[in-house]
């Protein structure tokens, strides 16, 4: 049994999908249901014609009506033929304007959620609710519209013509067609399971094409080709499987209509040859319409009694594109934003406590202050909390308690965009869009002009080495940067960082991953990058800190220690002893 739950969701969901499609979509649905009526109507009529038709052919008296009987027919049949490709063509219009319209909400709706949205779903499940949830959205409103319109509009019309030319008669397709909707009713319990377990299967055939693209040299290196060739076979095999059931499950219903299609033809030539009641015997040409109208209304029927497994099939689908559409969003932007003004940039952390996802505290009653235009370095070990003090500045979220500030103002009151603008960040996993080199570069600012972004090159020293690339400037990167050395993808990220000329840099860890020629030119471009401008670094490799203005040593959420480096070293304390970790004796900084 279908619980109420579901029923209630399915009827609400339902209703909510057709009804904005159709408010969207209004005046193309309106053309093609247009189309639909006239449809409907002429493949009536046509069924109906057949009684002028066949009497015409075979009654002396009426042969000389051949000639406006024939213009007629041609006429439905144009009519008929010119409704069904406007219906044809506006429909995949207004369809194809639902899948658009509902992947924008999705992706719109995905931009809106927190960083940590993204470090907890996979990228395959995403990938699924953008692409399989918009396209049964587009095949549901399709099947209900068509299903009743057209087909619901044209059956009644046959049905009409049906009993009109023989009431008798038509009261066994009325004892017939109940056993056809019968036997649909069981493929319904099954279907929403199968579908189930298809999404999943389809979602782990993406994975392992993600996983494979990014992991081949893991892949490689460890000998796993035959272990991701038997999880990448297992889960087509497992779609193969699912799909041989839906299949099998729709394709059930035709087999069954064209049988009970073919008893009721059978009974009605042996009943209108038995006069029951004392009636006639239908006339040849009342005979053929009414077979001709019983034999029409087969494929509407069909489809009908088929609507409901394919209903049944796109819920899944989109029951995943709504869940993630009705989510609310973690991070809001407050709903009469301020802009931030103007500033030095000197950041304030006020009484902040934070935990993800309400567990235990990463940060406790925290209150530090960033000086502005002064480079401040963060250090201490692993899960201290240093990345998370950079998520909250940047707002990826939001305190349990307390008040993060810049130049004095709630960041949580101030506009999203204001917010970004004043900060730039350099990660030690530089991120590169799958362009050109000067579009990745103009990301940062997308108002400059080439000589500006190069002039950000020259100062990351990024410039040679573009210029010695294929295309220059307009050279494509990769995926991710596929095509160039982690240095120079880094010193592409600085360079972004020196055409964005925010107040506020955030380093994390930017040149833990280079080798010692790239760290120096990384090195060099960053001094630049951070004169008068207010730094933030985190770095587990003291050499990179060690002219840093200030130094404060994070662990377990607070900070412990602060200082400038000959100060820190002479406590004895935390930092003395990362210190004396990392260097055999002490190294005092130059003067």
């Amino acid at each position: 049994m279908i619980s109420k739950t579901w029923v209630k969701w399915r009827s609400s969901h339902i209703g909510r999908l057709v009804g904005d499609s159709l408010r969207a979509q209004g005046k193309m649905y309106g053309i093609a249901m247009v189309a639909m009526l006239i449809v409907a109507a002429t493949t009536a009529g046509s069924a109906y014609m057949m009684e002028n038709i066949v009497d015409t052919m075979t009654t002396p008296e009426m042969r000389s009506q051949v000639h406006l009987i024939a213009l007629v027919v041609v006429a439905l049949f144009f009519a008929k033929a010119t409704a069904s490709y406007i219906q044809s063509v506006f429909l995949a219009r207004a369809g194809n304007r639902i899948i658009a319209e509902q992947q924008e909400k999705v992706y719109n709706k995905l931009l809106k959620r927190g960083v940590d949205f993204f470090s907890t779903s996979e990228s395959s499940d995403l990938l699924m609710r953008v692409t399989r949830g918009a396209g049964a959205a587009r095949q549901l409103v399709d099947v209900i519209v068509t299903s009743f319109v057209r087909d619901a509009l044209t059956l009644v019309g046959l049905i009409f013509v049906m009993v009109y030319q023989q009431p008798v008669l038509s009261m066994l397709f009325f004892v017939v067609g109940p056993f056809a909707l019968l036997g649909v009713r069981f493929l319904l319990k099954s279907v929403r399971t199968i579908m189930q377990s298809e999404l999943k299967s389809m979602a782990e055939i993406i994975r392992v094409l993600q996983e494979t693209s990014a992991g081949i040299k893991i892949i490689k290196v460890f000998a796993l080709e035959d272990h991701m060739a038997k999880r990448m076979n297992e889960a087509i095999r497992s779609v193969e499987k699912r799909s041989n059931e839906i299949a099998r499950l729709q394709s059930i219903a035709s087999p069954l209509m064209e049988f009970l299609a073919g008893v009721a033809v059978a009974g009605v030539l042996v009943v209108s040859t038995m006069g029951i009641g004392g009636t006639e015997p239908p006339t040849a040409g009342q005979l053929m319409s009414f077979l001709t109208a019983l034999l029409m209304a087969y494929e509407p029927a069909k489809r009908l009694s088929r609507m409901r497994v394919t209903i049944e099939s796109t819920l899944v689908p989109i029951e995943m594109m709504f869940e993630l559409l009705d989510q609310e969003d973690a991070m809001r932007e407050s709903p009469q934003p301020k802009e931030l003004l103007p500033g030095p940039g000197e950041i304030r952390l006020r009484d902040v406590t934070f935990g993800y996802s309400g567990a235990m505290p990463v940060i406790s009653n925290m209150n530090v202050t960033f000086e502005a235009g002064k480079t401040t370095a963060l250090v201490g070990q692993s899960g201290g909390g240093k990345s998370t003090i950079f998520g909250l500045i940047m707002r990826f979220y939001d305190p349990d308690q307390g008040f993060v500030e810049i130049d004095g103002q709630d960041i949580q009151e101030v506009s999203f965009a204001s917010l970004r603008r004043k900060i730039s960040y350099v990660g030690q996993d530089t991120f590169l869009f799958s362009t050109s080199v000067m579009e990745n570069l103009r990301f940062a600012r997308p108002d400059a002009t080439d000589e500006e972004v190069m002039e950000a090159a020259r100062a990351a020293h990024a410039h040679d080495f573009i210029m010695a690339l294929e295309n220059g400037y307009d050279t494509q990167v990769g995926e991710n940067g596929a095509f160039l050395s982690g240095g120079q993808r880094q010193r592409l990220a600085i360079a972004r960082a020196v055409l964005r000329k925010a107040d506020i840099l955030l380093l994390d860890e930017a040149t833990s991953a280079l080798d010692a020629k790239s760290e120096a030119l990384v090195k060099e471009a960053l001094d630049r990058l951070t004169q008068n401008v207010t730094t933030i670094v985190i770095a587990h490799r003291l050499a990179t800190i060690l002219e840093a203005d200030q130094i404060m040593v994070v662990q377990d959420g607070e900070i412990i220690e602060q200082g400038k480096l000959q100060e820190l070293l002479d406590q004895g304390g935390s930092f003395r002893q990362l210190f004396d970790q990392q260097f055999k004796q002490p190294v005092r900084k130059p003067d």
